[in-house]
């Protein structure tokens, strides 16, 4: 069994306090009745710079996932689309369409917490990344909280079902 190094334990414990703020808004996401997804967008320098949640049924917009929202808030704040210097964070692998973005965004590292064994476009079911068709390669780092994230989407469809049936 490998150890980590106090480094590698430093950084896995700030991918981890990230990811429980992604937790957070995938919460809030989910109260307000959209599936339960949040993104944060952190520069080199450890600070948030931008944040989303899921509000496709809030906003009426197919494109409204929490990645891209993050993203394009990112953007603006920094005022420039390449975000090659920054890491998102998000609860749940990304789709084709965020997968796509990403990549189009140029971002430094993914962080994600659960894989979507249905639409995950990074490792799951495909991997645009590292697609002949992708112009950028970034770094990607699956699992961070998997179980925390997994179980937050799973508890969410399981009340929605039980909701429904009565």
């Amino acid at each position: 069994m490998e150890r980590l190094t106090i480094q590698q334990h430093s950084e896995y414990r700030r991918h981890c306090a990230w990811m429980e703020r992604a937790i957070a808004l995938a919460h809030e996401a989910g109260q307000a009745g959209d599936v339960p997804v949040g993104a944060l967008v952190v520069n080199a320098a450890g600070n948030l710079i931008a944040t989303g949640e899921n509000r496709r049924e809030r906003d009426r917009d197919p494109t409204a996932h929490a990645e891209v929202l993050a993203l394009r808030a990112a953007g603006q704040i920094l005022n420039r689309w390449d975000l090659s210097d920054c890491t998102l964070y998000v609860t749940l692998e990304p789709c084709p369409m965020c997968a796509g973005a990403i990549v189009l965004a140029r971002i430094q590292r993914l962080v994600y917490g659960a894989n979507d064994p249905k639409a995950g476009m990074i490792r799951s079911v495909g991997n645009v990344p590292d697609s002949p068709a992708s112009n950028h390669r970034l770094e990607v780092l699956p699992g961070i909280l998997e179980s925390a994230c997994r179980d937050q989407l799973q508890q969410w469809f399981q009340q929605r079902r039980s909701t429904a049936t009565c």
